[in-house]
């Protein structure tokens, strides 16, 4: 049985934003799924971006084979596709800003070089302390970042834990944490909707979107999907690539793994057919709390 109709919300922009840095997998499709049912359970707009920034890991073609990868499993997005590439000149724009009011400064420090917990130790704040190229990042202040996560519940970060943001790599790219920032802004994306490995990420990105004063959307941090073994789906570690031939079985493996309860006569349905349930019975208090789930199958080669 169908749940009750949930109230529309005419304003809601959710969005999708693979990077096209190899095949997607499981783990992506749980992503997709969750952010396209979300939005379309309440009549909201799914856009979708690639996160092209990194030239060096990006793969020739790979954004074009996962549009059609998207396609072939329904899940069909609004607008044009946005490319990180082609919006560099508004990361420096937003860079400039925060130059201006004083909240970057120049980094050498190495990844190896952080505190114990990941966090940045503040080294460099006044001043590099070695010679070379350098990274930029976002001075924060000692507050506290709190927010309610839809997926998550409550969620309270001491900024300092983790220290200074980089927006701005050695190499002189953009980093991930100003840009996303800017694309939602941009997009006006109103429901960050993405895997629970992002979530220590999100406090960062608040305090840059109070700097810049951005709108902060709303963020619901889906369970991140793990190998039996428990080590991440991931790209880099050659996960299984979605099977498109088996499109309804991976769909309803994804709603399986946010724990939506769908039937097994779904496996047998279309892409769209199988959609259309996920959009209709779409639970966020079926995976509320939950960081993690393990996949069933091997998600390696």
């Amino acid at each position: 049985m169908a749940r009750a109709p949930r109230a529309a919300r005419a304003d809601y922009v959710g969005r999708f934003a693979p990077s096209p840095t190899g095949s997607l997998h499981l783990g992506s499709l749980v992503a997709a799924v969750g952010s396209f049912a979300d939005a379309r359970s309440r009549g909201g707009r799914w856009l979708l971006r690639m996160e092209d920034l990194d030239a060096s890991r990006v793969i020739p073609g790979c954004a074009e084979r996962m549009l059609r990868m998207l396609e072939a499993f329904g899940l069909t997005w609004d607008g044009a596709v946005e490319y990180q590439s082609a919006r560099t000149h508004h990361y420096g724009e937003a860079l400039a800003t925060l130059e201006a009011l004083g909240l970057t400064f120049e980094c050498s420090c190495t990844g190896a070089e952080r505190n114990a917990d990941g966090g940045y130790p503040g080294t460099c704040r006044n001043g590099p302390k070695s010679r070379g190229a350098t990274a930029t990042r976002f001075r924060v202040d000692d507050g506290t970042v709190c927010f309610e996560d839809r997926g998550q519940g409550e969620c309270r970060f001491e900024l300092r834990e983790r220290g200074d943001v980089i927006i701005r790599r050695r190499d002189g790219a953009f980093a991930y944490q100003l840009a996303v920032v800017v694309d939602d802004a941009l997009q006006g994306v109103t429901d960050v909707v993405r895997g629970a490995d992002l979530l220590d990420s999100t406090p960062g990105q608040i305090a840059l979107q109070g700097a810049l004063r951005l709108p902060t959307p709303h963020y619901l941090h889906l369970p991140l999907v793990t190998e039996p073994g428990g080590a991440k789906l991931a790209k880099a570690r050659r996960s299984v690539a979605l099977d498109p031939r088996a499109s309804g079985r991976e769909l309803h493996e994804a709603l399986r793994l946010l724990n939506q309860d769908p039937p097994d006569t779904l496996k047998l349905e279309s892409p769209s057919r199988v959609l259309e349930w996920a959009c209709a019975h779409w639970e966020l208090d079926r995976f509320h709390g939950v960081r993690e789930v393990r996949a069933t199958t091997p998600g390696a080669d």
